[in-house]
């Protein structure tokens, strides 16, 4: 079972001055945040990709590369690299560079991403979603595969005995898929035996378990080792000492960030009322002091057998960064020993 963190690089808004933080500073801050988990003994931090005003972080290998090199023993991987607008060439030397760096602690998890800016930035059209993140998955796994490689394709210039340098450091590089609701998504990734993150950001956690179980169930159809056998999910998350102080850390951020990305998608203002479902024991937020955590987790964990758990936690960035190395302290040293002895009795 590993724990970890996510983020996408979200830049703090202030109330006072109103103007988002400088890029420069929320990617300093990030670094210190990853050096951090790795210090408390986190076993996976997972960066995304975005091309907004209001995230950091166009690329996520820019960072892990950074990171590589201030931590020791921490896995380093996007969440998620948006393989529909992205090479899969350079996407793979990139990584396997990050993988040399980190001594083999490099993972990609490919998805087709919650937002379409990338596609016009790199000159994809929208009418081609499927086709091109299923055309370019079909390289980046023969990437890993086979070298030389011969490969063609509809969207990409073809390969012809194409050698890829450089390698990665481990046999070849893990590949995730971070996979939404459709059957068709969880199927493609079974069928490849590959492991998924089911993003769970809604409604009742428990409302998502038929996916999960679908999953298993077609893994293991599809004649795929069961040993080998990785399912996470990747929930918003945030750690306090004291839940009273909820409403002056994370709620303001965490809500002016959902009414920011609601605003072209037509949801409803985000409001304590629905920040206090979604704490609620089968709400989708894992939001809280220690012990309303920890049990909440164990139990996520325990309605659909995980071997993956990530806390997504910078969602709008919290107060402060300090907010932010606190919340990562409390879930290191604190909420995550005692899941894991409740996990082995």
């Amino acid at each position: 079972m590993q724990f970890g963190i996510t983020m996408f690089g979200d830049l703090r808004f202030s109330v006072e001055e109103q103007k988002m933080q400088a890029p420069k500073e929320r990617l300093k801050e990030m670094i210190e945040e990853i050096k951090l988990m790795d210090e408390v003994g986190l076993d996976y931090f997972g960066l995304g990709e975005h091309h907004r005003d209001d995230y950091a972080v166009s690329a996520p290998e820019i960072i892990l590369a950074a990171a590589s090199i201030q931590t020791k023993n921490i896995i380093l991987g996007s969440a998620v690299s948006v393989l529909s607008s992205s090479d899969p060439v350079k996407l793979f030397q990139d990584f396997s560079m990050i993988d040399q760096l980190s001594d083999g602690r490099i993972e990609v998890m490919a998805g087709r991403g919650s937002f379409i800016e990338s596609f016009p930035l790199f000159g994809y059209e929208l009418e081609n979603y499927n086709e091109l993140f299923e055309e370019k998955l079909d390289l980046l796994i023969k990437l890993n595969q086979q070298n030389p490689i011969t490969w063609n394709g509809k969207f990409r210039p073809s390969l012809k005995q194409q050698s890829i340098f450089p390698r990665p450091q481990q046999d070849q590089l893990p590949v995730w898929i971070a996979v939404g609701g459709t059957p068709e998504s969880i199927d493609r990734a079974a069928k490849l035996g590959l492991p998924v993150m089911f993003a769970i950001i809604g409604g009742n956690y428990k409302e998502y378990k038929p996916l999960f179980d679908y999953y298993r169930q077609s893994y293991q159809a599809y004649g795929h080792d069961m040993s080998a056998f990785q399912m996470g999910v990747h929930m918003h998350s945030f750690f306090v000492d004291d839940e009273k102080d909820l409403m002056q850390i994370h709620y303001p951020n965490y809500a002016a960030q959902i009414d920011r990305i609601g605003k072209g998608r037509g949801w409803p203002r985000y409001t304590p009322q629905r920040y206090a479902q979604g704490r609620s024991k089968q709400g989708h937020l894992v939001v809280g002091d220690v012990s309303s955590t920890q049990d909440k987790i164990l139990e996520i964990i325990e309605t659909f057998g995980l071997s993956r758990f990530a806390a997504h936690l910078d969602t709008g960035a919290a107060r402060s960064h300090l907010d932010m190395m606190r919340s990562i302290e409390i879930y290191g040293t604190k909420i995550i020993p005692e899941v894991k002895k409740s996990l082995h009795k």
